[in-house]
C-alpha cells in the first residue's frame, strides 16, 4: 500500500485546498469566522493547514467542523498572545 505522506507545513496554495477539504458545514464555518475576523486568503490557508494537523491527530480523514473551530481558536489565541 502505497501512500503519500506530506507535511502541513510544506503544502502551497491548490494543494491546500486538494488535501484539507472540508464537508459543507465545516466550509461554512471556516467562511463565517475568516469574514468575521478579517482573514486575507493567506490567512484562510493558514487556519486550514492547522485544522489539517487537528484531524490527523484526532485519526480522522476529513477535515470536520471540530477541527476548523480548534484551529480558529488557535490562530485568534497566537494572534491575541502577540
Amino acid at each position: 500500500m502505497d501512500e503519500l505522506v506530506f507535511s502541513a507545513q510544506a503544502l502551497q496554495g491548490q494543494a491546500i485546498d486538494l488535501q484539507c477539504q472540508l464537508d459543507a458545514a465545516a466550509a461554512k464555518f471556516l467562511n463565517t469566522a475568516a469574514t468575521r475576523l478579517g482573514w486575507s486568503g493567506r490567512g484562510i490557508h493558514r487556519c486550514l493547514k492547522v485544522a489539517r494537523t487537528i484531524a490527523d491527530l484526532a485519526g480522522a480523514q476529513a477535515v470536520q467542523s471540530a477541527h476548523v473551530a480548534k484551529a480558529v481558536q488557535y490562530r485568534r489565541a497566537l494572534k491575541t498572545s502577540q
